[in-house]
């Protein structure tokens, strides 16, 4: 990681992933975008898609990495630089040295599962054969409050449907029902003095 003085051009990138990042929550996804540049072009892009696609792997950055493998015909994607808004996890973090990406900058950490440094670093490990530089921070503020927004609203819709599922699955109190072994229900003693006359 870095206290890198970001330049005009990577603020861009990263708010086209931001902008990526609104798609996938269009589509209910985790809003996480990511841009892949090569010699200040973008080569491929993507943001997650687990959600609607049942792939625990299509998370915003491999995403980015199979379609650049596919345009460029080459797994290794030498001398580019990758934007996410999120700090990569673990397997989005070995995918990207797998496939030899030069630089990881990522806007907001990732305190549950960030591998570029916040909770294990991956790029630093001397297992690693390839060495990628990671800068952190770009638009940090911006991309977490994408994310707190999004987790913000995920959570209200939860309860929201768990109180929807509690007031159906729970009949109406009614002042009548009586506990067994207590009085008698006014029901009841209707019904009684019916049949007595």
């Amino acid at each position: 990681m870095s206290d890198h003085q970001f330049t005009s051009q990577d603020e861009q990138f990263m708010r086209r992933a931001m902008a990526l990042a609104e798609q996938a929550e269009v589509e209910g996804e985790v809003p996480v975008g990511a841009v892949l540049v090569k010699d200040g072009n973008i080569i491929a892009e993507g943001w997650n898609r687990s959600i609607c696609t049942h792939d625990a792997t299509a998370h915003a950055e491999i995403q980015t990495l199979r379609k650049a493998g596919e345009i460029l015909e080459n797994y290794r994607l030498l001398d580019t630089t990758l934007y996410v808004t999120l700090e990569p996890c673990p397997m989005c973090a070995g995918a990207l040295l797998h496939s030899r990406v030069k630089r990881v900058v990522y806007g907001a950490p990732d305190l549950k599962a960030g591998a570029a440094g916040t909770v294990l670093d991956l790029f630093e490990s001397q297992a690693a054969y390839h060495y990628a530089t990671v800068e952190s921070g770009l638009l940090e503020a911006e991309c977490r409050a994408q994310l707190q927004a999004f987790f913000k609203r995920r959570r209200k819709e939860i309860k929201a449907k768990k109180q929807a599922e509690k007031t159906l699955i729970e009949p109406p109190v009614s002042q009548d029902i009586q506990v067994p072994g207590s009085a008698i229900s006014t029901e009841v003693k209707q019904a009684i003095t019916k049949r007595k006359r």
